[in-house]
């Protein structure tokens, strides 16, 4: 089985906040994703509401019921949520793509480091002269791993 590079910085691997546009991103991804935010929008149709109705005679209304400026703001900014929510669901699929690969290097290097120890305590057995009979498991066990040939029967299941 061939040798697979594991990042030495995984950490640095999967960090996607590298350009202004990740940050940028981030940042919208976690305003828009608060309760905090869930709240401001609450208080702010609230007091729209409160300003445009009439409720309080010396605050002329701007925007009377049925608020149609409210409406057109609502739909823009859905828009640009529902736009902000795609990006984050991209950028999250891609960390997760990343995250699996990282996470299958790290399992074939683990398989090989196993496999390898299998074959030297088995050796170890043999020398001192504990092996009693032939482990048709062991021999199996201590076979490598031919990812090729995984990625093959992944591919013909799909």
């Amino acid at each position: 089985m061939s040798s697979t590079k594991i990042p030495n910085e995984l950490k640095s691997s999967l960090d996607f906040n590298k350009t202004t546009a990740d940050r940028f991103a981030t940042a919208i991804a976690s305003g828009f994703g608060s309760i905090t935010f869930l709240a401001g929008c609450i208080l702010f149709f609230i007091a729209w509401a409160v300003w445009n109705c009439h409720l309080f005679p010396n605050l002329k209304s701007f925007d009377p019921f049925p608020f149609p400026i409210l409406d057109m703001l609502v739909s823009l900014f859905a828009v640009i949520l529902s736009v902000s929510v795609l990006i984050n669901q991209n950028r999250q699929g891609k960390m997760d793509k990343l995250q699996q690969q990282v996470d299958f290097e790290v399992n074939v290097r683990a398989e090989e480091e196993i496999t390898k120890m299998l074959g030297m305590l088995h050796a170890i057995q043999q020398h001192l002269g504990i092996c009693d009979k032939e482990d048709k498991e062991l021999e199996k066990m201590k076979e490598t791993t031919d990812i090729h040939e995984i990625h093959q029967s992944l591919d013909d299941q799909e």
